[in-house]
């Protein structure tokens, strides 16, 4: 989407969310098993610390969120809808935000681009719950470490296509692949939550957000799927499986549901 209203506050960065020790220890496990993976020195060995993080991180959404459907409306420990905004950067910035985009679709936010014209786009806003910003923001962080990392490397097969082409459709096809697999941790980690009650709290929490964005937005209009002439979203939806964020295998030629 892009946003059209000039009165857009940039917003603020996701706190903490409050918890227990035990689940502060486990985000603070989940940037570790990250850091390890941005140093990795074979992609095997970065899938492996990625899929424990996604992991870990699935599972802490799921303890956020039945946590705070269990306090009343006035404790401050109750997680909070807002807003976070990230600047996207040059080059590649439109596929840089479509990678945060379907990463904050993935873990029950909505999102908006702003400034999108001619491929680039100046920034990105990611709307929902603090805790699932909060994993938005730190998954993001990691991944366009990872993803920067190979694209800068890559060349297309064919000599006389064009590298930034060639970048641009990997880097898309890269951002689909990871938002197919943060889908499908995320279902898993729903469907091993004992007692059955997480996916009415989910469903709940999805409508306060979608409630809370079209009073935040109510004239934005939605974003028309980009066009990219390169041939690397192949090659790009492989490096995605590669990171390998939980779950099955799927289909390295499907595409998310677009838009936010």
């Amino acid at each position: 989407m892009t946003a059209t209203s000039p009165g857009t506050s940039p917003g603020t960065s996701p706190g903490t969310s409050p918890g227990t020790e035990a689940r502060t220890d486990r985000l603070e496990r989940v940037r570790k098993l990250l850091a390890k993976a941005e140093r990795a020195g074979t992609p095997e060995e970065a899938e492996t610390y990625n899929a424990k993080a996604v992991e870990l991180m699935a599972r802490h959404g799921i303890d956020e969120a039945l946590l705070s459907a269990s306090l009343g409306a006035g404790d401050p420990r109750r997680d909070a809808i807002g807003v976070l905004r990230v600047a996207m950067e040059d080059p590649y910035s439109g596929g840089k935000a479509r990678l945060l985009g379907w990463i904050a679709a993935a873990l029950r936010c909505r999102w908006i681009m702003h400034g999108a014209v001619g491929g680039k786009v100046a920034a990105v806003t990611v709307f929902g719950f603090a805790s699932d910003r909060e994993r938005v923001e730190l998954l993001y962080t990691s991944l366009l470490l990872q993803a920067t990392g190979q694209l800068v490397r890559l060349r297309p097969p064919d000599p006389w296509e064009s590298v930034a082409a060639y970048r641009r459709s990997w880097l898309q096809g890269f951002a689909a692949q990871v938002h197919q697999r943060l889908l499908l941790a995320e279902t898993e980690a729903v469907q091993t939550t004992p007692g059955g009650g997480a996916e009415l709290v989910l469903a709940d929490r999805g409508t306060q957000v979608d409630r809370a964005y079209a009073q935040a937005f109510p004239t934005l209009g939605r974003a028309r799927r980009p066009s990219l002439s390169g041939s690397g979203f192949t090659h790009g939806a492989a490096a995605g499986a590669r990171a390998d964020l939980g779950g099955p295998a799927v289909d390295t030629h499907s595409r998310p549901q677009l838009g936010a």
